[in-house]
């Protein structure tokens, strides 16, 4: 009886009010429509916020996609075997119908329908044409930037530079080269229309970030020329520079010049860094900051990168747990993302094929070599006892795999704040020991930096046949660091990546240089002892998501050779 009232109420209720024009009618929730939106300059930079605020949570927010440029690489590999999303094996990970091939296609394409909202709507603002041409030229480069990882990851795909308002289902990929020519045009118009790096904020792009990746697509296109011209308007740039002193809110502690550049609070211009091209911005427990000092938020660089201290074993018989803390000066790490051997040493090696401590780059302030043992409840006979990468554990593992053990290797403190975690984090003030929820790298993160735009111009040289000028970029980047200086005959693109390697380390997203040289497969094969058993040549690209393939019923979305 009840049901049958309530059903009896609905019928009156919608006879009794059923004006047809009133009840179609829509009426927003919001003072904000599709209509209106876009009007006023206060409404597009609150778009392209979205769009800086989309990039940093695509790859910088803690999802474990975001270390896909780094995972099966000459650089790293999977530090803890048979998880298929570490790239433990290609075949599975790169499986077509894989979440994370879908991943960085949907994300990416995302940021450029963003990017394409804003830049249809500006012709019916209120902005001036010189608003425009400002707006125009942030959102153009946010939709090259995003275009970067997809023709990097999976070749030539479609180019959508209109927004799209209805269903469509009849995508054809472009060609590699048509996606790069109009990345060209759209980085060339934002580098004529973005203002100068001088009078942006923290965080903002500018003239300089947009020549830095213009250089980058200009080398993907075989245009050395304009590679060299639009590196050498950042290197000119007056208010760029590398830095040559220590700096920063940790100048007066123990560390180098190369450390300081890592430290919190010293990543942007504001702290006297000349060096920051486009920095990712996170601010600590502030809403939309990115980072919390209460739960584990942010980019999980540490997580993945520092050791998992717990699993160091005994330096005299592998087979006995240590117990070593996680503190504030490791910091919590678990081990996923580990060096191969070639990062970790080969690289560094002088003439004499030890490594050259001169380099500030592999100090021990930056690419320690060991842990001191740190638990005071531990075992008398390891207190005071050094954990160095001499362990019988790390000597089986390299004789028998090829790799580290998970408990103690050689790392990039960069992943870490040392000695500098948000208070909250220290379970024990004492020992330093960190609460469970740590693992975030708390400090901003260089997405650009001026040393990669010197290498970027010392490769465009190599490509012409300029060894003289190649050899002066190459060695302006390594004298900073102490690095004994090459010559001439020293300059091959090898050369370049490993250079690339020693100074970029875990910033650069490796997977995207070495599919632009076609070299992910020959080095991986080469260095990565890890991976080079269960990666084929066809794996230097992404298959295109199988989801995306059947979706366009309209028309056929090819797949990438070797996926089908």
């Amino acid at each position: 009886m009840k049901k049958t009232l309530k059903i009896y109420i609905c019928i009156a209720l919608f006879l009794s009010s059923c004006d047809e024009a009133s009840f179609l009618e829509e009426n927003p929730s919001s003072i904000y429509t599709s209509e209106n939106m876009y009007k006023t300059m206060e409404h597009f930079e609150s778009a392209l916020t979205q769009l800086y605020g989309g990039y940093r949570k695509l790859y910088y927010s803690g999802n474990d996609n975001e270390y896909d440029f780094f995972w099966g690489t000459d650089l790293v590999h999977a530090g803890q075997a048979n998880v298929v999303r570490f790239f433990s094996d290609y075949p599975a990970t790169l499986d077509p119908t894989a979440a994370k091939v879908l991943y960085h296609w949907k994300g990416n394409y995302k940021i450029i329908a963003n990017a394409n909202t804003i830049l249809s709507r500006l012709a019916n603002s209120e902005l001036t044409e010189d608003e425009k041409q400002v707006v125009a030229a942030e959102a153009k480069f946010f939709r090259a930037l995003a275009y970067k990882y997809l023709v990097f990851l999976y070749g030539g795909v479609p180019l959508v530079l209109e927004e799209v308002t209805s269903s469509k289902t009849d995508f054809v990929r472009n060609t590699k080269d048509e996606v790069l020519r109009q990345m060209v045009s759209d980085l060339e118009f934002a580098a004529a229309n973005l203002p100068d790096i001088s009078s942006v904020v923290d965080g903002k792009v500018s003239n300089v970030a947009a020549n830095h990746l213009l250089a980058e697509v200009a080398l993907a296109l075989g245009e050395n020329d304009l590679a060299i011209s639009s590196s050498t308007s950042v290197i000119d740039n007056p208010a760029m520079a590398l830095v040559t002193e220590r700096f920063g809110s940790r100048v007066n502690e123990p560390g180098d010049l190369y450390w300081d550049l890592f430290q919190r609070g010293n990543q942007n211009r504001s702290s006297g860094n000349k060096e920051a091209i486009f920095v990712i911005q996170f601010e600590l427990d502030i809403l939309g900051g990115g980072q919390s000092s209460t739960t584990r938020t942010g980019y999980f660089m540490e997580r993945f990168h520092a050791p998992n201290t717990p699993l160091a074993t005994d330096p005299w018989d592998r087979t006995v747990l240590a117990g070593m803390l996680q503190t504030s000066g490791t910091g919590r790490g678990a081990g996923w993302l580990m060096p191969t051997f070639h990062f970790s040493n080969l690289i560094w090696h002088g003439t004499d094929d030890r490594i050259d401590y001169n380099d500030i780059r592999v100090s021990e302030y930056n690419f320690p070599r060991g842990i001191l043992y740190n638990n005071p409840n531990g075992p008398a006979k390891y207190q005071g006892v050094y954990f160095d990468i001499n362990t019988a554990e790390n000597q089986y593992c390299l004789t028998t795999q090829g790799i580290w053990s998970r408990g103690v290797y050689p790392y990039q403190t960069k992943c870490t704040t040392p000695n500098d975690h948000p208070a909250s984090l220290i379970s024990n003030t004492e020992t330093m020991a960190l609460r469970s929820e740590a693992g975030v790298t708390y400090a901003d993160w260089y997405d650009m930096r001026l040393a990669e735009t010197y290498l970027l111009r010392a490769e465009a040289y190599l490509m012409k046949g300029n060894l003289p000028d190649a050899v002066t970029d190459i060695n302006t980047v390594r004298d900073r660091s102490g690095a004994s200086l090459i010559t001439a005959s020293d300059v091959t693109i090898d050369l370049i990546l490993d250079e690339r390697m020693r100074e970029l380390g875990i910033e650069e997203k490796r997977r995207l240089t070495l599919s632009r040289l076609g070299k992910m497969y020959e080095r991986t094969i080469k260095y990565n002892r890890y991976n080079a058993p269960n990666i084929r040549e066809h794996h230097q690209l992404f298959p295109i998501p199988q989801n995306e393939i059947d979706a366009n019923v309209s028309a056929i979305l090819e797949q990438n050779l070797g996926y089908n």
